[in-house]
């Protein structure tokens, strides 16, 4: 039996992505076969697809680090024919053929069994980007950040994980500023939680100073760059920052003397390599007490046909929030 998928290929060194059909013989090796209901489209998957970035580490390979669906059949014992379960992070969609496409085969290791109180299309709501900004919740809480520590300022602030990132802070009690460079997005974010926004231009990127004005108890960070090191130079004694993207840069260019001076603590967010068990609570958690209360106004939802217009969209930064893709009924 022949299926969809959205293959990417490197031909003449140079990355395309295209339509397929496919058997279960074409896929990668596991023990669980998913029929997909539904994936969603990551900053992440935007570069491979595309070639803007060097993500996918073998070729072909299908696209998409996430998918949420129904067992098909399952060599664990742990899984069984009819089982709803996700899947996100490991090497989906890098190394191993990923979510978008009709079937999907993993290693059971990798596989989650849908939490109560979330549905499919929920799953992939939060997806990737939900789990991620969960995480850094947890890193922070980790790091004792209360709501009355101060303020938590969120980068990249219409993006998918900050977003929802904005939601579960709002709900938990956190005062959250949120920084966007985009002007028409501000009206939004204070309807997800935001408290104040501020314009990506009143960050002093240009300064030679190793500590600025002390302003925040906690950062989460998707920008990562000339950003990032600001945010390193603005925190308050023994502030927090969660840094999980690099939409602005890999470099970091800063001191020593906002982390021997004022304690601040630098954690890094790795949502693909997370121990399960962790994963696990993490998701029970998205599924109860920090589940985004405007879930609904953070994503939408396209047909699989639409995936390729939404692709350059989002490195275009034309897109905000969350995008799933529904793949079957």
């Amino acid at each position: 039996m022949k299926f969809r998928a959205y293959r990417v290929f490197n031909e003449e060194n140079k990355v395309t992505s295209r339509w397929v059909d496919l058997t279960l013989n074409d896929l990668d090796p596991g023990e669980v076969v998913i029929r997909a209901a539904y994936s969603s489209v990551n900053y992440k998957d935007a570069l491979a697809a595309t070639g803007a970035g060097k993500i996918i580490r073998r070729f072909p390979c299908i696209g998409g680090i996430d998918v949420a669906g129904v067992v098909v059949s399952s060599l664990s014992p742990v899984f069984s024919p009819g089982d709803k379960v996700l899947v996100t992070g490991y090497e989906m969609g890098v190394a191993h053929d990923g979510g978008f496409s009709e079937l999907v085969r993993v290693p059971a290791e990798w596989v989650v069994r849908l939490p109560l109180g979330l549905t499919l299309h929920d799953a992939m709501a939060l997806g990737t980007a939900g789990f991620t900004a969960a995480l850094s919740l947890y890193r922070l809480q980790q790091n004792d950040v209360k709501p009355e520590n101060g303020k938590v300022v969120v980068t990249g602030a219409a993006g998918g994980v900050a977003s929802l990132a904005i939601s579960m802070l709002k709900r938990l009690g956190y005062y959250i500023v949120a920084i966007t460079g985009k002007d028409s997005e501000h009206d939004y974010l204070k309807s997800l939680g935001a408290a104040e926004v501020m314009p990506r231009s009143a960050m002093d990127l240009n300064s030679t100073r190793p500590l600025e004005r002390a302003q925040w108890a906690a950062a989460l960070d998707s920008v990562g760059g000339a950003t990032l090191a600001w945010l390193t130079r603005s925190m308050q004694q023994n502030g927090v920052i969660a840094s999980f993207g690099n939409a602005g840069g890999v470099e970091l260019n800063t001191t020593v003397l906002p982390f021997i001076l004022r304690g601040v603590r630098l954690i890094g967010i790795d949502s693909a390599a997370t121990a399960m068990p962790l994963r696990q609570e993490i998701w029970h958690r998205l599924a109860n007490e920090w589940r985004p209360p405007q879930l609904d106004k953070l994503a939408h939802t396209v047909d699989f046909e639409q995936l390729p217009e939404v692709l350059p969209k989002m490195l275009s930064a034309h897109t905000h929030g969350r995008t799933v893709i529904k793949i079957s009924g």
